[in-house]
């Protein structure tokens, strides 16, 4: 089965590039990417114009017309029309992955099945390192173990401790079959603030359809390299009482999806 890893990017190409280093490892490589850029860079278009002949994916790049405030939404249902894989992972552009990452997903996603991840949160002079280096090989337990590094259980291998959950899926990690995103009509585009949209919105609506989740946070590991925060509680709030309004008229089936991409 392909799988589709669409990576959710705005303007850090250095992080990028670690991304792609750490696809090209991957133990499953019946793959593509979509780099799915939330503005319109012409050093990204050159950049990943230069990388391809490097590796054996294929990488599509999709863009915005003009960079025009948060539209996460838009990009993701523009990435999922243009995917081939019937299987959907998705990264988000600051994250890098474990060998095992893709591997883990096209073990255990199946119908009506959504897994998740979680990430482990790299530290500001580790992270600096990683950029400098390009070790990406040092983002394991043994070598994180010693530094600032957070949540570094979630850098822990091991297959064994799944759980289905009724919630708590991060955009960053997760993966599902393609039908399902379809079946909802993708992502909801009045969502123009970070924090909900992208997937606690998506958690909900997937539910209403029988879609279950899967954590594999010591399977599907992933490395989230430090930045400064980029998130506000007013803009969460602003999602949240969207939310509540979509939940009260049962909009599973989004009005503003997928299915206005031309």
């Amino acid at each position: 089965m392909k799988i589709s890893v669409i990576i959710s990017f705005y303007k850090n190409i250095p992080a990028l590039e670690l991304i792609l280093l750490a696809l090209a490892k991957q133990t499953y490589n019946n793959f593509e990417v979509i780099v799915s850029e939330d503005d319109n860079n012409i050093e990204t278009t050159n950049f990943i114009v230069e990388q391809q002949p490097k590796y054996p994916f294929k990488i599509i790049h999709l863009y915005q017309l003009v960079d025009d405030g948060f539209r996460k939404n838009q990009m993701l249902n523009k990435s999922l029309k243009a995917a081939s894989g019937e299987t959907i992972v998705f990264l988000d552009g600051d994250c890098i992955p474990h060998p095992l990452f893709l591997k883990s997903y096209i073990k255990h996603v199946k119908e009506n099945t959504l897994c998740f991840g979680r990430r482990v949160m790299v530290d500001e002079v580790t992270t600096k390192q990683i950029y400098n280096t390009k070790s990406i090989e040092k983002l394991n337990f043994i070598s994180l173990l010693f530094t600032k590094t957070t949540h570094l259980k979630y850098a822990l291998y091991i297959p064994f401790l799944t759980k289905v959950r009724a919630e708590g899926i991060w955009g960053c990690n997760v993966g599902v079959l393609k039908k399902h995103l379809l079946e909802i009509n993708g992502f909801d585009e009045d969502y123009i603030t970070a924090g909900v949209g992208e997937d606690v919105d998506l958690e909900w609506r997937l539910t209403a359809i029988g879609v279950k989740f899967k954590s594999i946070r010591f399977e599907a590991l992933e490395f989230h390299l430090h930045h400064k925060e980029n998130y506000n509680r007013t803009a969460i709030e602003t999602g949240l009482a969207q939310l509540k309004l979509k939940k009260e008229a049962n909009l599973y089936f989004c009005k503003n999806g997928l299915s206005l991409i031309e």
